[in-house]
């Protein structure tokens, strides 16, 4: 079969299925199929296409009508204009989360700590960005840290990005590092709101990832119980939220003691991010 083809019926497969932008996702699959970038996949629509490769897209097709994520079928999601390696142990990186790096590239850092690192998305990222900037990553799920190790080593950025085992700031015990910048994509959606996720969230993202089994909010108090030892004076904690938190997250950060507390919407005008920034003098 021609590829154009294959995407014309991998796209009604999908369409039958109900899943968003079928098109965009056939045309997704095949692209990683045929090991072409997805913007050169146009030029290759008309040509013929091996009998194997289109037995492997059309496996893929009926998996991803399964509502198996597209990034889980190609191990591989773009975040920040970087390429991730991408497996059911992470949370997919989202581009809401986008709006996260905007924020924490907004002032300047020489060193961070990523809470929760899982893909090392974030924190990858923002070292790469930064080029002469230092940080670490934690996570307490040894799955997720193995993803995050080999990103890093991809981005070349071993002899800056450190990457530990461990829930919130436990590995820091004992230890003196202090950040001019702490972040973190902690688990915020509350257990009631689980069963309304999309079934690719639900159903093949880390339940660890997504939930504390509670309100949504533990991470956050957790998080404000512990920064005090390791933000420098001046120093900014960023975390992202889910859309109806900026009310109760903004109020604890500032009940903390961090100043110029703000909540930054996402590109869709929802709450996605809220900062504040630790008085000049420890107190």
């Amino acid at each position: 079969m021609r590829a154009a083809d294959l995407v014309a019926e991998g796209t009604r497969t999908l369409v039958a299925a109900d899943i968003p932008d079928a098109g965009r996702d056939a045309r997704r699959l095949l692209a990683h199929v045929l090991k072409v970038p997805p913007g050169r996949l146009t030029l290759f629509l008309p040509e013929e296409v091996d009998e194997e490769l289109a037995v492997v897209f059309k496996v893929m097709i009926e998996r991803r009508a399964e509502r198996v994520p597209v990034s889980h079928l190609t191990g591989r999601r773009l975040f920040y204009g970087r390429e991730f390696l991408v497996t059911p142990e992470v949370l997919d990186p989202r581009p809401e989360t986008e709006t996260l790096i905007e924020v924490a590239l907004s002032e300047p850092f020489a060193s961070l700590l990523d809470l929760g690192t899982g893909s090392g998305c974030i924190l990858l990222t923002l070292l790469a960005e930064r080029e002469t900037a230092v940080g670490m990553g934690f996570d307490i799920s040894p799955a997720a840290l193995n993803v995050a190790f080999w990103n890093r080593n991809a981005l070349k950025l071993e002899t800056r990005a450190t990457l530990e085992e461990g829930s919130w700031f436990a590995p820091l015990q004992g230890k003196s590092e202090t950040f001019d910048l702490i972040v973190s994509n902690p688990p915020y959606i509350a257990l009631h709101e689980l069963p309304f996720l999309s079934p690719e969230v639900r159903d093949h993202e880390p339940r660890l990832a997504l939930t504390d089994e509670a309100d949504g909010l533990s991470a956050y108090h957790a998080i404000l119980a512990g920064f005090g030892q390791y933000l420098e004076p001046g120093g900014r904690l960023v975390v992202e939220i889910g859309a109806s938190q900026g009310g109760a997250v903004s109020k604890l950060f500032a009940g903390a003691g961090l100043r110029n507390v703000q909540v930054i919407p996402d590109m869709d005008g929802r709450d996605r991010v809220v900062v504040g920034t630790r008085a000049n003098r420890r107190g």
